[in-house]
């Protein structure tokens, strides 16, 4: 009886520390080095929030200019309140312009509705596409493919107003496509989420990689272990992630 008991007390506290941890704020901080004029352009990097709100506090935390609110995919989804998305929508805005790239869940809300909101609050949308960043010495351009799992990521779309000599971040909610653009595109930083990093890992152990921040073939890539979570509200060993990203040219 002892011993069930000490299971059960055990058990529970595992659960009341992955809800914990679920909801802990980390705001990892990256810096990539480039050639060209002289300026430090930063961005925020969120993926995967799903159901969850945005801590108010992180985001008044962050007191320096942002040149772009990134949010790779995964919104929202059937289990998000209307009012969630605005609240969260106005929250990032307060840091500066908003782009959107779709993921898989996104639609679940209604992809004409999701289209009308952003319309409304700004919040530019980049599927198969590029845009440039404004106000930026560098000629940087964001692109993005439409999430994989709709069949319309359509690669050329998205890179064929570049060119070599631009810099380019490129955007996929599904990062496991990043082999590709190496393979095939030229990308100075890419970003993506999906993952969740495994959401619950036995140590080294997941069901996906853990997510991480490395030089593969000369390209800063990012992949975020997402801001909520899929499914129960619960972490361990992969904790809930955003991200300050300072992109800084020198000659």
């Amino acid at each position: 009886m002892i011993v069930l008991l000490f299971v059960l007390v055990i058990c529970i506290g595992l659960v009341l520390f992955m809800i914990k941890q679920a909801f802990e704020n980390n705001l990892l901080h990256h810096s990539i080095e480039l050639a060209g004029d002289n300026e430090q352009v930063r961005f925020f990097f969120i993926s995967d929030v799903h159901v969850r709100k945005i801590d108010e506090q992180m985001i008044k935390r962050i007191d320096r200019p942002i040149h772009a609110v990134i949010i790779g995919g995964d919104f929202a989804d059937k289990r998000t309140p209307i009012e969630r998305i605005y609240q969260n929508i106005n929250l990032l805005k307060k840091l500066g312009p908003i782009y959107f790239v779709w993921g898989n869940n996104d639609r679940e809300v209604g992809e004409q509705r999701l289209r009308r909101i952003f319309s409304e609050l700004d919040v530019h949308i980049i599927e198969n596409d590029a845009l440039t960043l404004p106000n930026s010495h560098n000629k940087i351009w964001l692109s993005a493919i439409d999430d994989t799992s709709t069949k319309n990521a359509q690669f050329d779309m998205a890179f064929e107003k570049t060119n070599e000599e631009d810099y380019i971040v490129f955007i996929s909610h599904n990062p496991q496509v990043f082999y590709k653009v190496r393979q095939q595109y030229h990308a100075d930083v890419m970003l993506g989420g999906h993952l969740h990093g495994g959401q619950i890992r036995l140590g080294k152990f997941g069901i996906h990689p853990h997510g991480s921040f490395k030089m593969n073939d000369g390209v800063a890539t990012i992949i975020s272990n997402g801001y909520g979570t899929t499914l129960l509200p619960m972490r361990l060993g992969a904790k809930p992630q955003c991200h300050m990203i300072d992109l800084n040219f020198t000659k």
